[in-house]
């Protein structure tokens, strides 16, 4: 599969970010855990009466407004686009108690969001943590996943990863002085992202951090998210077992340089379950970013595919 594809109303190369930091709308929505309710937040695009709906889900210490631009360009072919923030991340609320930042929890409150949305079929787009929880949710019987796209993520993924991406998080300091200088953290924390420009880099920032009233930028992500991945916790993780469940078709995106997603677990996933599409892209490790014109467009057309 290329990674070509049409032209775009607006020149991604010139990196118009000023279009895309308000989304048409923003909401939120309980889900609830063993301690009690918590509110999910949410940034949405496009038509709210369209029948086609993507879900865009975010990476371990992200959050939704990392796929504003591709939320905008999938707006504009005529999706509705949703892109939460999973507790612990972003605009929604921390959980009570840390230990219940898991998979299973993730995949509640996501259930919860489809039910809200009251669509029968959706598609799904995630990044890394928010890949798994879409083999998870495609995986299930009489799942309402209709597209799914698994972005630098496979069923099978090290306990040596985990860790690393657990004290990754662990290690990020809570406070930056500045935009600048959270800027600049964000640039070396995520550069397997690939190579952006400085305004994606800030984008990613000013969304990733808020300023508090005595001018310093608090990380909009907590810590604890980490805390089930702790070392004396942590086994391989298998999913291989959902992966053979699902049918529908299904897009496995992989940075070149990537060993979170290592070429032969991507080579397998082509070969089982729902024998995936794939698509690599060069410059880019964990995981490819979707800002730029290729990456973008290779996820459109395949989702509009007949």
């Amino acid at each position: 599969m290329t990674t070509t594809g049409p032209s775009f109303e607006f020149d991604l190369a010139v990196d118009p970010i000023e279009q895309f930091r308000t989304p048409d709308r923003t909401g939120s929505y309980l889900g609830v855990s063993k301690h009690g309710f918590h509110r999910v937040a949410y940034v949405e695009w496009g038509d709210p009466q369209s029948e086609r709906v993507a879900i865009c889900l975010h990476g371990l210490s992200r959050q939704g407004r990392d796929f504003d631009l591709i939320a905008a360009e999938l707006a504009r072919r005529g999706w509705r686009v949703i892109c939460p923030d999973l507790v612990g991340r972003g605009r929604s609320d921390w959980l009570r108690e840390p230990t219940e930042y898991t998979l299973p929890q993730y995949v509640s409150d996501l259930a919860a969001l489809v039910a809200r949305l009251d669509v029968p079929r959706i598609d799904w787009i995630g990044t890394s943590l928010g890949g798994i929880v879409g083999m998870l949710m495609a995986g299930q019987r009489q799942s309402p996943v209709s597209r799914l796209v698994v972005n630098d993520i496979g069923p099978f993924v090290t306990w040596q990863v985990l860790q690393r991406l657990a004290e990754a998080v662990r290690a990020a300091p809570l406070t930056m002085p500045d935009l600048a200088s959270a800027t600049s953290f964000v640039r070396t924390s995520l550069s397997g992202f690939g190579p952006l420009s400085d305004e994606k880099w800030e984008h990613m920032a000013r969304h990733g951090f808020v300023q508090n009233n005595v001018g310093a930028w608090r990380k909009l992500a907590d810590s604890d998210i980490a805390g089930p991945l702790r070392s004396s916790l942590l086994f391989n993780l298998s999913i291989w077992n959902y992966w053979d469940q699902i049918e529908c078709p299904t897009l496995v995106l992989r940075g070149t340089e990537s060993d979170v997603l290592p070429a032969a677990i991507a080579t397998e996933m082509t070969q089982r379950g729902p024998k995936a599409d794939l698509v690599e892209f060069r410059g880019c490790g964990h995981a490819p970013a979707l800002m730029d014109a290729d990456q973008i467009a290779t996820v459109a057309d395949w989702l509009g595919q007949d």
